[in-house]
């Protein structure tokens, strides 16, 4: 599962309070601070699929955001290689702020989020529920796509002290390959990256990797008590659920989300092992 963790002063705290968990318990949508419960809606990067995130009893909506490749140029929600949609942001955030959903924004190119914080900001008042804030900011394993340049996202997206920090690497993943998992270099680079926010920051992180970077993960944790991870899959990835169990028996539940395809999550919780969490 890897190799021996690097020394750290850092001694392993308790986690602190998680903003998303502490607002859908006070919701009542769950019943305890466990981050599995917490159910997700992928892609509403269209009218229909963000009226059907906002009906459905999903309580975090996930969108993509890129610039329109044609004018007039404004932030849509998209993913590539599609470059515009039947609704901007501006349209987005009205709807989404007639809910009380939390919404995680997926950006997918630099130039797109200054004038999606500006339209963000101004919707605030409005939004009851999570705000996170995502992008691929440094190389991972298999990775080809070029990350996002960190220090630029981050001073775009840094100013608000009750928004989540989605901070991610690129990755890659092949059938019938070795594929290699996240190394010590990837996650001292992501700490080096994030040890001076003051922000709750979740580390996104690819389910099908995640067997060789146990003991990786474990350190990164362990470097503050604002660090979660979102395990999330591809599409076309073979996912064992059963390697996850070293993840959930060895961290607190309220440490852990799972942005899973709906059969691979309830396989998962169906797994004798799923309850010996901390």
């Amino acid at each position: 599962m890897g190799s021996e963790t690097p020394s750290s002063n850092t001694a392993a705290a308790g986690p602190m309070p998680d903003q998303t968990l502490a607002y859908f318990l006070q919701k009542g949508s769950i019943k305890e601070p466990n981050a599995a419960d917490i159910q997700w809606y992928h892609a509403a990067n269209s009218k229909h699929k963000i009226t059907e995130a906002l009906r459905d009893r999903t309580q975090m909506i996930e969108a993509d955001v890129l610039l329109r490749g044609r004018d007039p140029k404004e932030p849509v929600m998209a993913h590539p290689p599609h470059d515009d949609s039947d609704i901007t942001l501006r349209e987005w955030l009205e709807m989404v702020g007639n809910s009380d959903k939390g919404i995680k924004l997926d950006f997918k190119s630099l130039d797109a989020v200054v004038e999606s914080m500006a339209l963000l900001d101004k919707v605030r008042h409005r939004l009851k529920g999570p705000v996170w804030l995502n992008a691929d900011i440094l190389p991972g394993p298999g990775g080809t796509a070029t990350p996002l340049d960190a220090q630029a996202f981050l001073q775009a997206v840094a100013t608000k002290e009750g928004d989540t920090l989605s901070l991610g690497w690129t990755t890659g993943w092949s059938p019938n390959k070795d594929n290699p998992g996240y190394s010590w270099e990837m996650v001292q680079q992501m700490e080096e990256v994030c040890k001076n926010l003051t922000q709750q920051v979740t580390f996104p992180v690819r389910a099908a990797l995640l067997p060789q970077s146990f003991f990786q993960f474990q350190w990164l944790l362990r470097q503050s008590d604002r660090y979660t991870l979102t395990i999330w899959t591809g599409q076309s990835d073979v996912l064992n659920v059963e390697d996850l169990l070293p993840y959930r028996q060895s961290f607190s539940k309220s440490r852990i989300y799972y942005d899973l395809l709906e059969n691979q999550i309830s396989k998962f919780k169906s797994l004798p092992g799923y309850t010996l969490s901390q």
